[in-house]
């Protein structure tokens, strides 16, 4: 039973590192819990009436919201600085909303040009992102509240007092603790190291020719998961005070990045035995280390007939002990590859951001930065969205413009766009299904609607992160549910709403398509182009003999955004495509860091090797010039150069070399004997799935450079 359990952990951990999720969830929820009954309190205080307190407890809510997500991290005096200007935002929207008055086509403008400001504010960091947000939630409240200048300074108390609430709660019940944060994304990169181990003993363990294709894809899915969870380690890293006094976080990147290594040749040797008379054993070993009986596992790995296995179980045992000494020489100097995003990894925003849209020859709009784009993107996705939106519903067309405007937050390829109104629709669809039944079982009991209410924003919140779909869905639950609670609850409303939030995906999608367009496929080839860039850097370090660690993390980042950004290409409703020779291509670069890592086990003289590193580093500038998926002949001669450097007489083997040598022959359509040809037809480095063609990498335990 306690192992049991024990497993049942490890996979919460694993697919939430750090519980980020679950701390995100709980804090919005909290606050926003909370904020209505400080509203609440406040109107009984105050004797204001029923349409005064339900107004005070909504704009509460939405600033309790706002604010809990923006106030996430950093310390008290940033967070104070911060929360200083929600007031201000709130206020400049509602003050332009009060002004507009009843002049409906005057209100609609401003609202266009406010829509065009909050997204143009974002340039100025990430504060501006929310104060954005609330100067156009501000202009909402106060436009379709048909507020007046002498209700202001009510509303402006309600926003003053909420902020002051939500900051409170960020310096205390819900301050985040960096070093316990980074305490616990550690132990979910160890989760997730497990939980490849795991998938190894079960691909090992299957007979069944049917299953082990779909086997070996998850194990490496499961592998790739793992340095997602390091790339976490490193953003957290950074954060002042995750680490104690004497910690070094280039030690703890050192250690991780030894195990990723000590995984990637497990998982290397495990796939050689897969249907061996000797898979049966390695099978015991990988789930006795998947138990954590990690000392009976290397006790069984040293008397097993295939040394890979043996040695990579050897040595993760090792790391995940703490017992190896491979990081007495790391440098102090730190500075982390990635920067976090509301304590998660950045979006593909980060990676798009100097990606010219299409047309630029033409349009002088495409020519602009991208937060200037998305700006007028949204103008004009708002702008048809009241238009076609007022054609539904005179009275509804609002929903049609929030969800053109929220297509554009978080986005940045014309495809992720459809994405999330693709999701956003079917969120709505489903939603509305279960509105209906919720709305039959909570009627008339106080109770079962808030408790309804309040499941659905922790829900939504927790789950926004897997798909924005589960965001969308609970969102109109609970939507459905202040609709029963005000007795305005109908099929026909929920319908209205579903119709006007398809006519907002569907103009937000358009505009995506024809007003300064940006391609997934330009920017894959960007994303492509920086983790070669890192990948030269890495080879330029290892020809000089400097440490490798924070170029190959750098790596490690590109490739994560590479992943990220090119996920569309093999999602077919999407408009992408299940060619195997995508998904090739793309298990190509990502086996560049795999390859890397393992250039730190080197114990060769680096005079020996720096001919061939720095050929390679030219072979990988040559590539960077070549379109995607191209023949680039100009690479043929550095990987010559560095064939003859690497089978130069006196030179020891050097398997990572040479594993990397043949995926960039791939990459660049050079075969071995020499001479351009077609991409497709070269040498097969990988599958279709990932796994490793060539032969086992190198195991061994010498001391990384």
């Amino acid at each position: 039973m306690r192992v049991a359990l024990s497993e049942v952990w490890d996979r919460v951990v694993a697919s939430d590192p750090g519980l980020s999720r679950l701390w995100s969830a709980v804090s919005a929820t909290f606050a926003m819990g909370s904020a209505l009954a400080v509203e609440f309190a406040f109107a009984l205080v105050t004797g204001a009436d029923a349409a005064g307190t339900l107004i005070a407890m909504l704009l509460g809510a939405v600033v309790a919201m706002m604010g809990a997500m923006a106030l996430g991290t950093g310390d008290a005096w940033a967070k104070t600085r911060t929360a200083a200007l929600f007031p201000v935002a709130f206020g400049i929207g509602m003050v332009a909303g009060a002004l507009v008055g009843n002049d409906t086509v005057l209100m609609l403008v401003v609202f266009v040009a406010v829509m065009f400001a909050a997204v143009y504010v974002r340039r100025f960091g990430v504060d501006y992102f929310f104060y954005g947000f609330m100067g156009w939630m501000g202009y909402f409240f106060a436009a379709f509240l048909h507020t007046t200048p002498a209700m202001l300074p009510g509303l402006m108390v309600t926003v003053v007092l909420a902020t002051v609430w939500v900051l409170l709660l960020s310096i205390t019940v819900l301050r985040v603790n960096s070093a316990k944060t980074l305490t616990r994304v550690v132990r979910g990169f160890d989760a997730r190291a497990r939980a490849v181990v795991r998938a190894a003993s079960d691909l090992l363990s299957c007979t069944d020719s049917r299953r082990i294709e779909r086997l070996r894809r998850r194990l490496h899915a499961r592998l790739a998961a793992v340095t997602e969870a390091a790339l976490m380690v490193e953003g957290w890293s950074a954060e002042p005070g995750a680490l104690p006094e004497g910690k070094s976080p280039s030690r703890l990147r050192r250690k991780l990045i030894d195990a990723q290594h000590a995984l990637e040749q497990l998982v290397t040797a495990a796939d050689s035995l897969v249907g061996t008379d000797r898979a049966r054993a390695a099978a015991w070993v990988a789930d006795r280390l998947a138990r954590r009986e990690d000392t009976r596992a290397a006790e069984v790995a040293r008397v097993l007939p295939d040394e890979h296995f043996s040695v990579a179980v050897t040595e993760f045992v090792a790391v995940a002990s703490g017992s190896d000494a491979t990081t007495d020489d790391v440098l102090d100097e730190f500075e982390a590859s990635i920067s976090l995003a509301f304590g998660a990894l950045p979006g593909s925003p980060a990676v798009a951001k100097d990606v010219p849209a299409r047309g630029g020859h033409w349009n002088p709009l495409a020519r602009l930065d991208m937060t200037t784009r998305q700006a007028i993107q949204v103008a004009v996705a708002g702008a048809l969205a009241i238009i076609i939106g007022s054609a539904l519903s005179p009275a509804r067309y609002y929903w049609a413009v929030i969800a053109a405007f929220v297509l554009f937050a978080g986005t940045a390829t014309r495809t992720e766009t459809f994405a999330k109104g693709l999701n956003r629709v079917l969120g709505t669809l489903f939603g509305l299904i279960a509105s209906v039944l919720f709305a039959a079982l909570t009627a008339g009991n106080t109770a079962a609607v808030l408790a309804v209410i309040i499941g659905s924003m922790f829900l939504g919140f927790y789950l926004i992160r897997v798909s924005y779909l589960y965001m969308i869905f609970f969102v109109t639950i609970m939507v459905g549910q202040l609709y029963s609670a005000l007795h305005e609850f109908s099929a026909d409303l929920l319908l209205l709403r579903l119709a006007e939030t398809a006519v907002g995906a569907a103009v937000g999608f358009l505009v995506a398509m024809v007003v300064t367009p940006l391609s997934t496929r330009d920017t894959v080839r960007s994303a492509r182009d920086a983790v070669l860039t890192a990948l030269a850097a890495v080879l330029d370090a290892a020809a000089s003999g400097l440490d490798l660690d924070a170029p190959i993390r750098t790596l490690d980042t590109r490739l994560w955004q590479l992943s990220l950004v090119a996920r569309p290409l093999t999602v077919p409703m999407l408009g992408g495509t299940v060619s195997p020779r995508t998904r090739h291509r793309l298990a190509l670069y990502a086996s560049l860091g795999m390859h890397a890592r393992a250039l730190r086990r080197l114990d060769h003289p680096d005079a020996q090797l720096a001919p061939a590193f720095q050929a390679l580093a030219h072979a990988v500038r040559q590539l960077i010039a070549a379109p995607v998926g191209s023949v680039q002949p100009a690479a043929e001669a550095p990987l010559a150069a560095a064939d003859a450097a690497l089978f130069a007489p006196g030179v020891p083997a050097t398997p990572p070399l040479i594993h990397l040598r043949h995926v960039l022959r791939e990459l660049s359509g050079v075969p071995l004997g020499g001479g351009a040809t077609r991409p497709h037809a070269t040498l097969s480095v990988l599958d279709r799935d990932g796994r490793t063609g060539l032969p086992p990498g190198p195991c061994t335990v010498s001391r990384p450079r």
